[in-house]
């Protein structure tokens, strides 16, 4: 999968291909950072990163996605460099938030991408916006699972490198996502160490991790019932290598919607989109575009 020159791979390398731009947008009382690539006359796609997690997360699937969306991957709200709200984070209001972005953006309808938490949020705004939905792709998401290791690793691993941003710290949470620690490369420890050291990034950190609490975290969860109701056509995406769930998490997730199909990357973690861009990106685009 990875090559001898990848930890030494620059965002430029990812980016270089195509023309795109970063940006803020104002969705209701959030201010929103994006990265954008793509152009105003093609359908509107929207990817959302994972918890603790930034627009960065789809720097190798920016540029090939605009030739067929005009694209936007943001920070969610409380994450990166968005607006910082001073209370707990639930799964509700980052559906407000990324309607608000819809809004923002003059969009009827959109293509909606989610890793993890970011594919968390794409389910429940389903059940709650379906009408604003044309396909969704839910990438090694959350909303399914009640493991408390989990829950307490991702917490452990996430304050330790907010709390004291190191190298080290920053790095070690990165590597948790993949199957290859190599796959973690300079930019990105920068960019995140550059993140987490901002102002007030803890406390917003302490906040984000309410869905790690096991009460919160069972009424933002998504019942079987709620799988079901879905009606948004869906392509369910894992891995093999995933270190919050298992397989048959997101089979199961897939039989349950109506209208899904489910997809496995191997050798991959929960980052398939960075650890495995040309798998992903045919993938994905195959899906969101209707050929297969």
């Amino acid at each position: 999968m990875n090559d001898t020159n990848d930890a030494h791979r620059s965002f430029w390398t990812d980016l270089r291909s195509g023309t795109f731009e970063q940006g803020y947008l104002q969705a209701g009382e959030i201010r929103t950072r994006y990265l954008h690539a793509g152009d105003a006359s093609l359908p509107t796609l929207l990817l959302l990163h994972g918890v603790g997690g930034h627009a960065e997360t789809y720097t190798r699937n920016l540029i090939e996605h605009a030739e067929h969306f005009d694209t936007y991957s943001i920070d969610m709200v409380g994450h990166g460099y968005s607006s910082k709200p001073d209370h707990d984070y639930e799964i509700d209001d980052y559906v407000e938030h990324l309607r608000s972005v819809i809004d923002t953006l003059g969009c009827e309808k959109i293509f909606l991408s989610g890793e993890s938490l970011g594919g968390w949020v794409a389910a429940r705004f389903a059940l709650k916006y379906p009408e604003r939905l044309e396909r969704m792709v839910l990438n090694t998401c959350g909303g399914a699972t009640l493991n408390p290791e989990v829950m307490q690793r991702i917490k452990t691993l996430t304050m330790a490198a907010v709390s004291e941003p190191t190298w080290e710290t920053v790095r070690a949470r990165l590597e948790w996502l993949m199957a290859d620690p190599a796959t973690v490369t300079d930019d990105l420890v920068a960019c995140r160490q550059a993140i987490y050291q901002q102002p007030g990034m803890r406390d917003a950190m302490a906040r984000i991790m309410c869905l790690q609490e096991m009460e919160i975290r069972k009424r933002n969860n998504l019942s079987d019932e709620d799988w079901a109701a879905i009606e948004t056509e869906t392509l369910v995406l894992w891995t093999d290598k995933d270190p919050t769930a298992a397989v048959n998490v997101g089979e199961k997730i897939a039989r349950l919607i109506p209208n899904a199909r489910f997809a496995l990357m191997t050798e991959c973690g929960h980052w398939p989109q960075f650890e495995d861009p040309p798998t992903f990106n045919n993938l994905h685009l195959d899906f969101l575009l209707g050929r297969s």
